[in-house]
């Protein structure tokens, strides 16, 4: 009776694979099955509307039926991709992550410049925030290629974040001394000029701060807030926009290099739909958002709550306009340094006509 060793149940296995392959190579020969490519995306944020409404349905669905069945993909929320976000650019630019989706927030920790778009108590509305993103854009797809290795594909932009406080206030002059939840360091510095404690937390994180009482408000997109259930354990929420979550969907250039043409010019031609889609999506879930956390009828997908709305007062305008020039914008300089001074006169100046501070 024959031994089997382990060297021979390799040797086995070997060339059973081998083939295995070569039926499979020639069956599709004999029968013209035309080969598949498949593409991996890290998407965005799992708990967002964009994502389960546009970005999945867009890769897992739509890729296939534009490409007849070509082209397929599969995508996973880059919040359960186990890749830290201030590290996705640099993934990216390895080719580890093909295609990744990049905050701007995060992407910042490397590239201080890429914050310039989105800094906190810049874009008061949907209207200059696009105006923003466009006049930066330019820059951006330049940097991102030469400096970075990685192809700028689409920029998203998630719902504007927010201010939801647990205890009554009707202006922002009345949030000092509150421990406020942050999400970035330009959040922290637009904080820190209302008097009040900023607290960096964790999305994930939000819902037990609040209820261990270590933060009096947070912030955050209204919807997303929703979700949560902020609006359970708080009672007011300012209209006020203080950033928006930025976001790029990118590829790595070689990468991008080696792509069948014909699946090239599809994605040139259809991200920018996706694109387009998701800022409208932002835009409404901005909408239903407050609608939800307040109780009114404009609530579609949310849970209806009872929470007080704090619109945005003129002196609040005027508040946000001198927090911006005169704290968050410096602070933002001090750390980036000159790079930073010649990219915001360049790109986002022509928007908002705020001149960088001038040198102590």
């Amino acid at each position: 009776m024959m031994t089997l060793t382990p060297s021979f149940i390799r040797c086995f296995i070997a060339l059973a694979i081998s083939t295995y392959g070569m039926t499979v190579s020639l069956f599709a020969e004999a029968h013209a099955i035309k080969p598949v490519t498949t593409l991996r995306i890290v998407g965005g944020l799992a708990s967002g509307n964009r994502y389960s409404k546009l970005e999945r349905p867009f890769w897992v669905s739509e890729l296939s039926k534009l490409s007849g069945g070509k082209f397929t993909a599969e995508i996973v929320p880059f919040d359960r991709a186990g890749v830290p976000g201030p590290d996705m650019l640099r993934m990216m630019q390895l080719g580890v992550i093909p295609f990744g989706t990049a905050l701007f927030s995060q992407m910042a920790t490397e590239a201080p410049q890429f914050h310039a778009p989105d800094l906190a108590g810049l874009n008061p509305d949907m209207q200059t925030v696009r105006k923003t993103v466009a006049a930066f854009r330019p820059y951006l797809e330049k940097t991102l290629r030469d400096r970075h290795g990685v192809e700028l594909l689409a920029i998203y932009v998630y719902p504007p974040q927010v201010l939801f406080c647990k205890k009554a206030f009707a202006s922002l002059s009345e949030l000092s001394k509150r421990r406020i939840r942050v999400a970035s360091g330009t959040q922290a510095d637009f904080v820190d000029a209302l008097g009040a404690t900023p607290i960096r937390t964790e999305f994930v994180d939000i819902m037990s701060s609040m209820n261990a009482g270590n933060t009096d408000c947070a912030i955050t997109a209204a919807m997303a807030g929703n979700k949560l259930g902020l609006h359970e354990i708080t009672s007011y929420i300012h209209s006020l926009p203080i950033s928006w979550g930025l976001s790029v969907f990118a590829v790595n250039s070689a990468t991008w290099s080696a792509l069948n043409p014909e699946l090239k010019t599809l994605l040139r031609s259809e991200l920018p739909k996706l694109e387009k889609a998701i800022w409208d999506e932002s835009e409404r879930d901005s909408f239903e958002g407050m609608a939800c956390n307040t109780g009114s009828s404009g609530c579609v997908t949310g849970r209806k709550g009872n929470m007080t709305a704090v619109r945005t007062s003129e002196s609040d305008e005027q508040r946000r306009q001198q927090i911006f020039s005169g704290t968050v914008l410096p602070r933002w300089m001090q750390r980036c340094g000159a790079s930073c001074t010649a990219v915001w006169n360049q790109t986002v100046r022509a928007v908002v006509d705020v001149a960088p501070p001038l040198p102590k």
